[in-house]
């Protein structure tokens, strides 16, 4: 073939000219590293998948509905995270706490809030400083199972509720407090924390001998219950739980959220380990 292309080319073929040097390709950019996931705003969504704050709807949870009519006692407070929601709605605002600085901190977060009125109270419930039948609306979440009475907290919360009056309460789910016997730090079972684990059938029974119909009951929390099982092992502070246990867990939770059947697994593992139980009921209206 060279012979051929000699003669082709009337003499010797001239060598191929060298191939300038191809530029060197950029280094990799190293990519970013993926932004953290705040644990509390991915529990948000996960209670909203569980059917917390509906804004459609207008519902606190499910079968809950609150409007501008309506008057809402939230006994046990906290953060006034749910009281909040419902302020949103219009409604004339009831909250109690034991904790004067728990009242007063939730008394300002409502104060950018279209509420009709927001009326507060430093007490133990016992009894509660409110008029017999006052509220349409009474929530008491994650509370029953700090008292030393529950029969007695929950005559006081059926006492101040009018006839036909809706009522939200949840208590720890015994799935998880179980697993929890033996990792959490033993003053989470101690007073003032956790003096109780409530059976499915136990709250079931403690709401209808309050003279309240159960129209409701439903478990969620799957994520959670995880989570604080890590965070006992992590030992760190609750306002800053930052540990690869916790970080990791929060990641694999939002990926598992985004995936096709997410919804379907969420609540598959929902009905396995709960970190709440929540019921709802009414006040009968001949009460």
């Amino acid at each position: 073939m060279l012979s051929l292309l000699k003669k082709l080319a009337g003499g010797a073929v001239a060598p191929a000219a060298a191939c300038p040097p191809a530029p060197a390709a950029p280094p990799a950019a190293t990519p970013a590293p993926a932004p953290k996931v705040d644990p509390y705003m991915l529990g948000l969504r996960d209670a909203v998948l569980s059917g917390w704050f509906n804004q459609q709807t207008g519902e606190l949870f499910t079968g809950f509905p609150v409007t501008a009519a309506d008057t809402l006692l939230d006994v046990g407070c906290g953060d006034g995270g749910n009281v909040h929601f419902c302020a949103t709605r219009g409604a004339h605002i009831i909250i109690a706490d034991i904790d004067a600085a728990k009242v007063e901190a939730t008394r300002l977060r409502l104060g950018d809030t279209i509420a009709a009125s927001v009326e507060c109270h430093v007490t133990d419930c016992a009894p509660l400083p409110i008029a017999d039948q006052t509220a349409t609306r009474v929530v008491s979440t994650e509370v029953i199972e700090h008292v030393d009475d529950p029969a007695q907290f929950l005559a006081e919360l059926v006492r101040v509720g009018k006839p036909g009056a809706l009522y939200l309460l949840s208590v720890p789910h015994p799935s998880s407090e179980n697993l929890q016997k033996d990792i959490a730090a033993p003053e989470y079972f101690q007073k003032p924390n956790h003096i109780r684990i409530i059976s499915e059938d136990q709250f079931k029974q403690m709401v209808s001998d309050a003279g309240l119909e159960v129209l409701s009951h439903s478990q969620y929390g799957f994520y959670w219950s995880l989570w604080m099982m890590l965070f006992w092992e992590a030992k760190v502070d609750l306002s800053s739980p930052d540990h690869p246990l916790l970080n990791h867990w929060a990641e694999t939770w939002a990926a598992v959220l985004e995936s096709p059947r997410g919804e379907q697994i969420k609540q598959a593992l929902d009905g396995v380990v709960a970190k709440s139980q929540v019921i709802i009921a009414r006040k009968p209206l001949a009460a």
